[in-house]
């Protein structure tokens, strides 16, 4: 089996579906996904880990057309506003790099994907937002 690794520390891949996990400073509920020595809204310096819903809707967007190396544009860069309010940027994958293919209506989730592997075989596992399937009905 491949061993698999996050590219970010706040991206969980082995304990169910895969999800984003921040901390909610208990004091005024603000969430982050890195680290914090205190909170940028309040100042309190306590925080307790919360598990990120996997969907949402997208807030703003820009479309890339100069990456990283080996990653180079076009692509759609996308500012995310999860389900519980919290912000997160990524991707949005298996969308046309133009911005009449940007949907602001329709609500977005999760994917992961692997963004390479290294000499030893790891996979490095990364994350974008791609638009959420309607569900159909059930039948009955």
């Amino acid at each position: 089996m491949t061993r698999q690794m996050p590219v970010v520390d706040y991206l969980v891949i082995d304990d169910g579906p895969p999800h984003l996990a921040g901390h909610r400073c208990d004091e005024c509920g603000a969430v982050y996904l890195e680290r914090r020595n205190a909170c940028a809204a309040c100042g309190a310096r306590t925080f307790s880990p919360t598990r990120l819903p996997a969907t949402g809707r997208i807030e703003s967007f820009t479309i890339v057309h100069r990456g990283a190396p080996k990653h180079v544009g076009p692509f759609v860069s996308v500012l995310v506003r999860l389900a519980d309010g919290t912000f997160v940027k990524a991707n949005l994958v298996g969308v046309p790099p133009e911005a009449d293919a940007v949907d602001f209506g329709v609500p977005v989730r999760l994917v992961t994907y692997a963004a390479g592997t290294d000499d030893d075989g790891t996979e490095a596992i990364a994350f974008g937002f791609t638009y959420d399937e309607p569900t159909a009905p059930a039948e009955g």
